[in-house]
């Protein structure tokens, strides 16, 4: 009764995620190079009449680039979204979607004026209910298609520049694991050339924000699936974890009794199909993975190569990891070391924070550990262990950020790996977000991590922190001051009362205090920084 009364929801409800929007995946769209949808609101494109935002030329960044990607001209998500689209709507204020018709995150209401933020908690902390409604909402993702977003089977070229246009509809589950492989994908490169050297989603600074978005994008679009606006994504805290403790039949599945490579088929998820996990196949053929069933998912944690990644992390492992205070370092991929992100990301030892691609630590250590669909990075989003594992992750950026109050300017704005500069556009989401507008504390954009939430006080304490250890820096300078101003106003004091005996003394007709001795007492004062 769950899924139909879900299902229902989804004739009244209008979801938005990311990658192409229905109403721009057309020939005209694509000759015109223009998707700026009308906004039903009010018939407008992009809302305009309403003052929701506009169409425009879309601005690209002209910072240099990393040396990881030799070619250019060659791939599509090359100054994304420009082979597509080189006007999108532009919308202001809080308002938010390829159309302006949604608000930004950490907005809602129909101005988009109210400040919301909600709290993603640990799974295992969820009532029973909770956590059957959770695995009932994934399921659904799963078998509704998406009403607003469609996929492309095929590249621009492919597409004679547009004017055969090749898309697919695809379900709203499958439609985040499609834009997973996507941004990951390797380069084409005609014949039976491929470039592997690439990817717009990892190994590089915009690993951690890239994620935040699709885990933003994905959270959304469940809560308008199900008409639940209340609904978090759950998070799984792996630290010091002995075995996956998510895997049996109550949450994310169970072995099967015969097959220690699939589901149990008492879990909801052993019917479940994957998509894109052929990618030497896809690249035999110069071709886009079409969201094809390619068979069950596939997990076997635990039983994975060992020399490779020997356990789970340890909490040991996190706090160093947040003890580094270079966010990105050196050539800002897998081979930088004391970079925050390369070490959470998993290419750095997790007790030095020394490269090493030969291990897997911390984030890519789950990954390696669940041995199966979570293990090839293109189609990892298979399993709905995925999203529980980044929302950990993710709450481990926030801790660093909260820890170190880094300026926008810390993330690298130039010689990033291509894709991954402050101001390029995150492949492959329209509407379009920058890198850089991710990298800031998670209640900004409207979400808290339940374990992370602190105290009035201790909030006051942090408010504090930063101006305490400004004073610590000066302290001298404020003693000195401190010093010279008593001297001052002994001076003055001393000028006064001189004056004071000059004129006579006490006269019955000088007024006396305003404020008598008792009520003196009583008197507050107050200080601002």
């Amino acid at each position: 009764m769950l899924l139909l009364a879900l299902g229902f929801l989804l004739v009244i409800l209008q979801p938005s995620t990311g990658q192409f929007p229905r109403v721009c995946a057309n020939v005209q769209s694509l000759l015109s190079k223009e998707c700026c949808p009308t906004w039903d609101g009010d018939g407008s494109p992009c809302g305009e009449l309403s003052s929701r935002g506009f169409c425009q030329n879309i601005l690209l960044s002209q910072a240099p680039l990393g040396p990881q990607f030799p070619f250019s001209g060659v791939d599509d998500r090359e100054d994304w979204p420009s082979v597509f689209y080189n006007r999108t709507c532009r919308c202001e204020g809080n308002f938010m979607g390829f159309n302006c018709g949604e608000c930004k995150f950490g907005f809602s209401g129909p101005n988009c004026s109210e400040r919301q933020v909600k709290t993603r908690r640990n799974i295992f902390q969820l009532t029973a209910s909770e956590k059957n409604k959770f695995l009932a909402y994934l399921n659904l993702a799963k078998n509704i298609p998406s009403q607003d977003y469609v996929i492309a089977t095929g590249t621009y070229t492919q597409m004679n520049n547009g004017s055969n246009p090749m898309f697919q509809d695809i379900n709203v589950y499958d439609l985040f694991v499609w834009m997973h492989y996507y941004a990951s994908r390797d380069t084409l490169l005609g014949g039976s050339n491929v470039w592997r050297d690439i990817d717009f989603a990892h190994e590089a600074p915009g690993f951690l924000p890239w994620h935040r978005v699709f885990l933003l994008m994905w959270e959304r679009q469940i809560q308008r699936i199900t008409g639940d606006e209340n609904f978090t994504i759950p998070y799984w805290d792996w630290r010091d974890a002995e075995d996956c403790e998510i895997c049996n039949d109550e949450y994310m599945g169970g072995r099967h009794p015969t097959n220690p490579n699939l589901l149990s088929p008492a879990s909801i998820f052993s019917s479940w199909q994957v998509i894109c996990t052929r990618s030497e196949e896809y690249n035999s053929r110069q071709a886009l993975c079409n969201a094809t069933s390619e068979g069950p998912i596939r997990r076997n944690p635990g039983n994975n190569d060992k020399s490779r990644t020997p356990r789970l992390p340890s909490s040991a492992d996190v706090e160093f990891c947040l003890s580094l205070t270079q966010y990105e370092s050196g050539p800002m991929d897998k081979m930088a070391n004391y970079s925050f992100r390369n070490t959470l990301e998993g290419f750095a030892d997790p007790q030095t924070a020394i490269s090493n691609p030969a291990q897997s630590g911390l984030h890519n250590a789950l990954h390696i550990y669940m041995n199966g669909s979570m293990s090839q990075v293109q189609g990892s989003a298979n399993d709905p262990i995925f999203v529980l594992h980044h929302a950990f992750v993710d709450s481990i950026f926030e801790r660093w950020l909260r820890r170190h109050r880094p300026m926008l300017e810390v993330y690298p704005a130039a010689n990033a790996p291509i894709g991954h500069n402050r101001e390029n556009y995150m492949v492959p989401f329209i509407p379009l977000y920058r890198n850089g507008e991710f990298f800031k504390p998670s209640r900004e954009l409207g979400y808290d991590y339940e374990y992370l939430q602190e105290p009035a006080l201790q909030s006051f304490q942090d408010f504090l922190t930063p101006y305490l250890q400004q004073a610590r820096q000066i302290w001298a300078w404020l003693v000195g001051a401190a010093v010279f101003g008593g001297i001052v106003t002994a001076m003055l004091t001393g000028l006064i009362r001189a004056c004071q005996k000059k004129k006579g003394g006490t006269s019955s007709e000088i007024q006396p205090l305003l404020i008598e001795s008792e009520d003196y007492n009583n008197i507050t004062y107050q200080s601002n920084f």
